[in-house]
């Protein structure tokens, strides 16, 4: 049972900050305990809700997005604004989670007006963010620096030090990335200067590199060529054919893209082009392709010195080649991605790489090794709480027993690995 390391859906920005995903509404609950809830109709919605948050944690968003939809027309109905406003933001998040852009655009603007309309500071910036973060995807640049810099001097506003740090860190690579060196110098050493107020090396340390990098710049200006503009056509005409289900239209449209963000040497296009090809050849199932813009990724990740999307750029590789019956190549870039997952001590990294190891194990018939990975990703999944990496590492457990003839082992795990995914509602068997 492989642990996919991230969805197929992150930004060109995402790989510049070295952030796993970007900043975008968290998806949560309103204060409320159900228990305490007297009307009948909220308790419901309540748990409409709580039940799409499960079903989009076990990937099943079509069906998250039908239990949010009626949640939210219960909300409504109740003038419940802060819960319509929690149910617009996973909504609009799963819309990002889809590629559609567009819908999940729609879905945050209400949630800013919300957010606006009861004051809620905090909600109201992290939907700016999410929605400058959705305009990036659709390569409209001057969108994306509006909707962060009215993050950025909210943050200010509310003296939230650190959201002002994230703003300003996201913000300076983006200038960098669009090559306009007076802005990103800038920035970056506010950047460095809030490092330094906040008293964090590390901070400041990552400040410094950027703005390093924006000092090397030669300037430029977002003047948009009308050869990049027909790449940007091509790349949001892509997304909507895939939306369409034309996918092989939409696989034309990103491979031309691509050729012109190439002979621009246009970076956040070139990365969008690669994401939504390694992507939609990954869900086709072909390996291959999928591996061939991969590598491309790869050699971005390590071109930038992001560690992060470097980490998960290796193991979805490795992903691929189990797929294509490399296991032996599959447990080197699962090697790799474990030791940056280490070096950076994320533990939700480590964990996923510590499943497809095991998974890779597996497959080559060291059943030993392969239930030495699940037990340190089971031990990391319920130090994480999370249930549904839990439930996979118990799969794999189970199947790893079967294999050694140890029945009544595998019977144990496969006894745990099926109340947790009738917990989370995961129809899926074990892989």
């Amino acid at each position: 049972m492989s642990d996919r390391s991230i969805k197929f859906v992150s930004s060109a920005l995402s790989i510049m900050l070295g952030l796993a995903t970007p900043i975008a509404l968290t998806i949560g609950f309103p204060d409320v305990v159900v228990a305490q809830t007297v009307d009948e109709k909220k308790e419901g919605a309540d748990r409409l809700f709580r039940q799409g948050i499960q079903q989009y944690q076990a990937n099943q968003l079509e069906v998250a997005l039908e239990s949010w939809q009626k949640a939210l027309t219960v909300y409504q109905e109740l003038k419940d604004r802060r819960g319509e406003m929690y149910t617009l933001g996973n909504l609009g998040l799963a819309y990002r989670a889809l590629r559609n852009y567009a819908k999940a655009i729609e879905y945050m603007q209400q949630v800013l007006a919300i957010a606006r309309e009861i004051r809620d500071r905090q909600s109201e910036g992290e939907a700016l963010s999410s929605m400058g973060m959705a305009h990036l995807y659709l390569n409209q640049y001057a969108k994306t620096i509006e909707y962060l810099q009215q993050w950025l001097t909210l943050n200010r506003e509310i003296k939230d030090r650190q959201a002002e740090m994230r703003s300003l860190f996201t913000l300076s690579e983006l200038y960098v990335a669009l090559k306009d060196k007076a802005q990103a110098v800038e920035l970056s050493q506010q950047a460095v200067a809030l490092a330094k107020e906040l008293k964090s090396p590390e901070l400041e340390k990552k400040a410094l590199q950027i703005l390093e990098k924006a000092q090397k710049l030669v300037g430029s200006s977002l003047q948009v060529s009308p050869r990049k503009a027909e790449a940007d056509r091509l790349l949001q005409q892509g997304s909507q054919q895939l939306q369409a289900n034309q996918v092989e239209s939409a696989l034309q449209s990103w491979q031309q893209a691509l050729v012109i963000y190439q002979e621009l040497k246009d970076f956040l296009g070139k990365v969008n082009a690669l994401r939504n090809l390694e992507a939609t050849y990954y869900s086709l199932s072909n390996a291959t392709k999928a591996i061939k813009y991969g590598q491309q990724l790869l050699a971005i990740t390590r071109e930038i010195k992001d560690r992060q999307n470097e980490g998960a750029v290796l193991s979805n590789l490795g992903v691929a080649y189990l797929d294509l019956g490399n296991s032996t190549k599959a447990i080197e870039y699962h090697q790799q991605s474990l030791a940056i997952a280490r070096e950076l001590q994320d533990r939700k990294s480590e964990g996923r790489s510590l499943g497809n190891l095991g998974a890779a194990y597996q497959a080559l018939g060291n059943y030993a090794k392969a239930i030495e990975y699940a037990q340190q990703r089971l031990e990391i999944a319920r130090e994480l709480k999370d249930r549904q990496g839990e439930g996979k590492a118990l799969g794999n457990l189970g199947h790893a027993y079967q294999y050694l003839g140890n029945y009544a082992k595998a019977i144990e795990y496969a006894q745990q690995w099926l109340k947790i995914s009738k917990e989370i509602r995961d129809q899926r068997p074990p892989e």
